[in-house]
């Protein structure tokens, strides 16, 4: 458990691929599917990676979204994900998104 942040990515909280996890594989596949779904649904929008967290029966979406829609449709695409992902993957799913201007917003130069 000490070589989570070494052995793993942060991207996906889970620890199902420790010695002794369950659903091993199950767990890839339905975060590729939740990669892939969030890509397609939100085309061009996500401005960092997508997080996903695993907690008891709720898996949480996380990530930064560029605000070039409507709040009204940001809405509807949020609710849209919740509900068809909590129907296919049988479990709780929260997006938590943050927005940002632009993408260039992210970019942190050192000086």
């Amino acid at each position: 458990m000490y070589k989570i942040g070494f052995t793993k990515t942060w991207n996906s909280w889970n620890t199902s691929n420790l010695l002794d996890g369950l659903r091993k594989s199950e767990t890839a596949v339905e975060d590729l599917f939740i990669r892939k779904f969030i890509s397609g649904t939100w085309h061009r929008l996500f401005a960092s990676e997508v997080i996903i967290k695993r907690r008891a029966n709720t898996i949480i979406i996380g990530g930064i979204v560029v605000r070039s829609i409507l709040p009204r449709k940001m809405y509807f695409l949020i609710g849209f994900t919740e509900e068809l992902l909590s129907y296919v993957l049988k479990c709780n799913v929260k997006m938590e998104i943050q927005t940002v201007e632009s993408k260039e917003e992210l970019i942190v130069k050192y000086v």
